[in-house]
């Protein structure tokens, strides 16, 4: 994957099959479907991959507990056939998590037990492991800082974990060996129509400031949060088609939540489940669910919204987490679709996808969840087959493994070639100066953010900790992508301002 020869790609190519605008979870699953057909795809990303919404989740592969609690049986049993197949295609980034919901009450026992049950039984061939009650005794065993005042027990269930932006990466990577052309820092900033339909656009490359033209037979809007932006170019009528709501997750040291297994607090103050979970050596505290009336590409947590995971921890852990204990804060925009008389509770809109087709053929997908990922491709793509009459194929993603870059020949050949680049990038994480270097190379990371934030994840771990790395990695950077001095400066000036959003200060 090089950005130098995707743009020399689009130069040569007068006519896609496909151009999918936007280069999260959504965009980058729809453009391994269509290049995995066969269809000549083109993928397009404002910023660089993952910088949205696909970032900042919970990093869990669900079936979705609590839409089984909404009576959305249809969305669980997908979720859950989803997530199986999710672990098989991408084992390198996934894995089977067991989790722990305590209970206080008889009552709370047989209703969540049962639930559980249920929500296992919907998996059917694609379960990923048996519900259980489990004793006063063995909660405390598997959890020690469990609040045990009034514990009657809890119930055992299993789903998935991931790493979000390391599998939006690893998807691209995998796009790209199908034949998609894949580019990020790619701005589209008008369509272009033929006969009443949607045949092209322009995009800009923001790195060199050029402007480029290309055309297709469809193209899919795939930006979340920013569709509706995207979908006024087409038609200027469109609003209040999407409602952002905003969620936030803590990252704390293991210290402060001693298990392997993960919390779920069943029903918080607004109804919403809420999770502690283990993740890269550390600890993940989430979600909140609050409507945000402007769209931020780097939005901020709230006061209240921190608050509001302290207290709900704090109310069943009995180490008290206080802010100062946070590593690190980050905050992600949910593209929820609005509906009629469904107000601004955005915690009552459905996490489902919604698939809109214009009249020009302009078709956008939107909402959903990381989970359906792949299912949410194939029904976009099927529709674009059909919609725009291009070659039709069958989808194979179900059973296509998502490249893992340890194993391609590029990583193989830059580490026996220098061997030393298994020095850590720092102490405090696992992280490679190997990583950085193929990063740059075959990832397509173009400032010293690409690969804090997404290439690795070590801002979302410790940003303080991930900030004094920055001027080593400038360096690195510098040397392969033929920059100087000045670029140094101003990327590591960028990463300091970050630290604000990313800390509590």
């Amino acid at each position: 994957m090089n950005r130098h020869e995707s743009l020399k790609k689009v130069k040569e190519i007068s006519q896609w099959d496909i151009i999918i605008i936007g280069g999260g979870a959504t965009g980058l699953g729809a453009a391994v479907d269509a290049a995995s057909r066969g269809l000549k795809t083109l993928l397009l990303e404002q910023y660089d991959f993952a910088k949205g919404t696909s970032s900042k989740a919970t990093k869990l592969v669900h079936g979705g507990v609590r839409y089984l609690a909404q009576g959305n049986v249809s969305l669980v049993k997908h979720s859950l056939r989803e997530r199986y197949i999710f672990l098989k295609n991408a084992p390198h980034l996934s894995h089977k998590q067991p989790f722990i919901l305590p209970v206080y009450t008889l009552f709370q026992k047989v209703f969540y037990g049962f639930g559980l049950w249920i929500y296992e039984l919907l998996a059917g061939k694609y379960s990923i492991g048996n519900t259980k009650l489990l004793s006063k005794k063995k909660v405390v065993e598997l959890m020690p800082t469990a609040q045990q005042k009034h514990l009657k027990g809890g119930v055992l269930y299993y789903d998935g974990q991931f790493d979000d932006t390391r599998m939006c990466v690893d998807m691209a990577l995998t796009a790209t060996k199908q034949g998609a052309v894949i580019l990020n820092y790619a701005q589209v900033v008008s369509l272009k129509t033929q006969d009443g339909k949607v045949h092209g656009l322009t995009f800009i490359d923001t790195l060199n400031q050029q402007t480029y033209e290309v055309a297709a037979q469809a193209i899919v809007n795939a930006t979340g949060v920013y569709a509706e932006k995207i979908m006024q170019m087409d038609d200027d009528t469109i609003k209040d088609f999407i409602a952002p709501a905003q969620g936030i997750h803590l990252v704390v040291h293991r210290d402060f939540f001693p298990s392997d297994f993960a919390l779920i607090i069943p029903k918080t103050n607004d109804g919403r489940v809420l999770f502690a979970v283990p993740w890269l050596h550390y600890i993940i505290l989430g979600t909140t669910d609050n409507p945000v009336p402007t769209i931020d590409i780097e939005p901020h947590a709230m006061e209240k919204e921190v608050q509001f995971i302290l207290d709900h921890f704090n109310h069943y852990t009995t180490k008290v987490l206080q802010r100062a204990d946070v590593n690190a804060v980050f905050a992600g925009l949910r593209p929820l679709v609005k509906l009629k008389n469904a107000g601004m509770k955005t915690s009552a809109l459905p996490r489902d996808h919604t698939i809109h087709i214009s009249n020009t053929n302009f078709i956008t997908i939107t909402g959903g969840k990381w989970t359906t990922y792949r299912f949410m491709a194939e029904q976009v793509i099927d529709k674009a087959i059909a919609t725009c009459k291009l070659p039709d194929s069958k989808c194979i993603t179900d059973n296509l493994l998502i490249i893992n870059p340890a194993d391609t020949k590029e990583y193989k050949d830059l580490l026996q070639q220098h061997p030393e680049l298994t020095e850590r990038i720092h102490p405090d994480f696992h992280y490679q100066l190997i990583d950085v270097y193929y990063a740059i190379r075959y990832e397509m990371a173009m400032q010293v953010e690409d690969i804090l934030l997404r290439r690795t994840r070590m801002f979302f771990l410790n940003p303080r900790v991930a900030f004094s790395c920055a001027p080593k990695i400038a360096k690195i950077m510098a040397q392969e992508l033929q920059k100087d001095d000045q670029w140094i400066q101003q990327q590591c000036q960028f990463i300091k301002d970050l630290l604000p959003i990313y800390t509590l200060g």
